[in-house]
């Protein structure tokens, strides 16, 4: 038998989707003989039929990008038992903890500090934890809940360590459970009614404190006259780990950066930074583990799990971080919205985890600090590397930072005082406005600046840079969030991923680059354009949306006509059965299937078609690209579950509605003339056949929810500003599809 301490900590494991490689294959073998029937057609072609050509080019290389992408599947196995065999619990490394919050309002207070309450009971010594809390909205609630959950921790966390309580965020753990009278003994159901009781008072004073206003006196004093954009720093040691002893509980640092309307503040990667530094020269952990404020520690025992990767022989020489898979706690039955991305996370995630590694998606990722402060695969920390030189021009001009990332980079620890409340001065400074300027910040150190999608452009720099990365896939899920609960909230969270992600595409960042000047990996590359090319996509889609209605006005085709006509058909029938074969082996029904492929056509040619023109108007200088904080809610309760107003598609004046239904009136239209006998006869070859209208109405069955919403009332209709723009929009497309077809 192998000696513990030789075996590996972690293993990865190559999986093969054999059905999928067989489905994916055929379909390009499809995408290939129709462009091959395009060409050999070239003497008979028509506008429709040219602009059909362009979009299949698309389609067939974003298929190849598709293919490469999933390949190769993998996901890993952890080994926490060898890991502490290997490993002391008083040798684990310490680890900084960071959540970030911005919005009180949409990111409700109850659920941050349920976050907060998962990590600070994590199965892991608390003298080496430390939970950073950035409030970018500067809230005295935020505050207030912090302070008020700190006390609550010290009754839970012993709790939860004394009866090895596997789910530690209490509104999830006592909305699920109860105890026990048959299995549990006096003494915890004792116990486990105190804390319920407790919680639930907790719960009220947040409660009371929303709807009221916190007085901004005594302790709040520092909030009087404060604006969310036009503010000093504030950083208050909520609770301090003083004696070192692993069963206090972990220190808690509320952290709200200064700003000022007059200086850019990089949304959350500006924040991201200031943690860093702040964190840098309070406990400088050579770990750091980040997590949106919505996304609760569900394993206890994630960090170590996570360590396995990051402190294996081989990980600890090639893997900059690992990444866990993001899971929700509140999705709705069948995904009406889209939202939850399962299958793709199978299939495009786990073929990601099998090339270079997988996308840093922002929360739910534990990090080296010295990989944070740009150290490549190849340096290893040398004492004498380029970056421990010029210190001040890299770090900023703090003498006690720039001596703690010297020790970071360099494996040591390094804390300037014993006493967290001694470095308030230093933390101060570094998270000042001013900071970031003429230092490498935001460009070669920390969360990279210039996108919306400031996480996938970070780990895209890591990459660029050789390392690679790994998904962290325990038994028991790692960390769960709340989805997007209404159609705003999904369609907006789609636009600003789209925006951002085109503005890397179309920067020095982009992923190209980073495969022909610097070590990104080939097909890393391309499972970057996957991505990075959503906003793009939406201008392909939109004009083989509207191809069927011009054809049918205009009596023309853009479908291969007699014995090519099979062609579309059978890639329709190959992509059908294999997309549905994929969801139906992930554990998902039919109608979550249906449910997404329709969301696959709103979002693309309204969100991320919408991203696109933010991105242009961003470059054209018209406009810049704004950070849209997605609403995040509690999930109903159970008697509300069942409401059949659940799932269902509401709207509002946003312009995001507006390509989706002018693509909708634009069908029914078409659908309307055809019935009508309105078209003009065929000038030459074919005209409009059973093809176009099936694809006509496909598109109105994609868009019910948009029909249903053109007669609805209130917040489930379509306002009236919307149809009327929608109206001309679609006229005009009407009106200019009859001017082709006059000589």
């Amino acid at each position: 038998m192998l000696n513990m301490a030789s075996k590996p900590l972690y293993d990865k494991i190559w999986v093969k989707h054999g059905f999928s490689r067989v489905m994916d294959s055929f379909t390009l073998l499809l995408l290939l003989l129709l462009l091959g029937y395009r060409i050999l057609s070239l003497n008979n072609t028509t506008f429709p039929q040219v602009l059909a050509f362009v979009c299949e080019s698309w389609f067939t290389l974003l298929w190849i990008i598709i293919i490469s992408t999933k390949w190769s599947p993998a996901y890993t196995i952890t080994y926490v038992d060898r890991l502490l065999h290997r490993v002391a619990e008083s040798e684990l490394p310490a680890v900084d903890l960071f959540v970030t919050t911005a919005d009180p309002m949409l990111e409700p207070p109850i659920l941050t500090i349920n976050t907060v309450l998962s990590l600070l009971a994590l199965d892991y010594p608390s003298h080496k934890l430390a939970c950073y809390v950035s409030d970018d909205g500067c809230s005295p609630l935020n505050f207030y809940a912090l302070l008020e959950a700190s006390n609550f921790a010290k009754l839970w966390v012993p709790f939860c360590k004394k009866y090895n309580i596997q789910l530690r965020a209490p509104f999830r753990y006592f909305s699920n459970t109860g105890p026990n009278n048959t299995q549990d003994t006096p003494e915890f159901i004792q116990d486990w009614l105190r804390i319920k009781e407790e919680y639930e008072r907790l719960s009220r004073k947040i409660l009371n404190a929303t709807q009221a206003s916190i007085p901004v006196d005594g302790e709040f004093s520092i909030f009087s006259n404060v604006h969310p954009t036009n503010h000093p720093t504030i950083i208050k040691v909520i609770w301090e780990n003083r004696e070192g002893l692993s069963d206090e509980l972990p220190h808690l640092i509320y952290v709200s950066r200064e700003k000022k309307p007059t200086h850019p503040h990089h949304y959350k990667a500006g924040a991201m930074n200031v943690l860093t530094r702040v964190s840098g020269v309070m406990t400088n952990a050579p770990f750091i583990l980040n997590l949106d404020c919505d996304m609760y520690a569900h394993n206890p025992k994630i960090v170590l799990h996570a360590l396995c990767i990051l402190l294996d022989s081989k990980g600890e020489k090639e893997v900059a971080f690992a990444q866990c898979v993001q899971q929700f706690y509140d999705g709705m039955k069948d995904d009406p919205f889209g939202s939850q991305y399962t299958a793709m996370f199978v299939y495009m995630g786990g073929g990601v985890v099998g090339l270079q590694g997988i996308f840093y998606s922002g929360t739910n990722c534990l990090s080296r600090r010295k990989i944070i402060y740009g150290l490549s695969p190849h340096q290893n920390g040398n004492k004498d590397h380029a970056i421990t030189k010029e210190k001040k021009t890299i770090f900023g001009t703090s003498k006690v930072f720039v001596e703690s990332a010297t020790r970071a980079l360099e494996g040591s620890t390094f804390t300037p005082n014993n006493n967290l409340f001694n470095s308030l001065e230093a933390a101060n400074e570094v998270s000042s406005c001013e900071y970031d300027y003429g230092t490498a910040w935001g460009e070669q150190v920390g969360w990279i600046y210039g996108s919306t999608s400031e996480d996938v452009l970070t780990g895209l720099k890591i990459h660029n840079k050789g390392w690679r990365s790994e998904v962290c896939t325990a038994d028991f899920t790692g960390f769960m969030g709340c989805s997007p609960q209404d159609t705003l909230s999904v369609l907006g969270q789609q636009k600003r991923w789209a925006s951002g992600l085109v503005d890397i595409l179309l920067s020095k960042h982009s992923p190209i680059f980073g495969t022909l000047f610097e070590n990104l990996e080939f097909r890393e590359c391309l499972a970057y354009l996957y991505i990075t090319t959503w906003a793009i996509r939406s201008i392909p889609e939109i004009c083989y949306a509207a191809l069927p209605a011009y054809c049918i006005i205009t009596n023309s085709h853009f479908l291969p006509k007699e014995f090519g006509q099979w062609i579309p058909v059978t890639l329709l029938v190959i992509y059908n059965i294999s997309s549905l074969v994929e969801y139906l082996k992930t554990g998902l029904s039919i109608r979550t299937w249906l449910n997404c492929q329709r969301m696959i056509r709103i979002t693309t040619m309204n969100s991320w078609f919408l991203g696109f023109l933010t991105i242009m108007l961003k470059r054209l200088g018209i406009s810049d690209a704004v950070f849209e904080i997605t609403k995040k809610e509690q999930p109903v309760s159970g008697e509300d579950v069942n409401n059949e107003t659940i799932g269902r598609f509401t709207f509002n004046n946003s312009a995001l509605f507006v390509p989706g239904t002018t693509i909708l009136l634009i069908q029914l239209m078409a659908l309307f003339t055809k019935s009508m006998g309105w078209q003009p006869p065929v000038r030459s070859g074919h005209g409009s056949g059973v093809g176009e209208m099936f694809c006509s109405l496909y598109l109105v069955v994609c868009y019910w929810p948009f029909l249903k919403g053109l007669f609805e009332k209130g917040k489930y209709g379509i306002p009236l500003s919307t149809i009327c723009k929608s109206t001309i929009l679609a006229m005009l497309f009407v009106h200019l599809s009859k001017l082709t077809i006059k000589d």
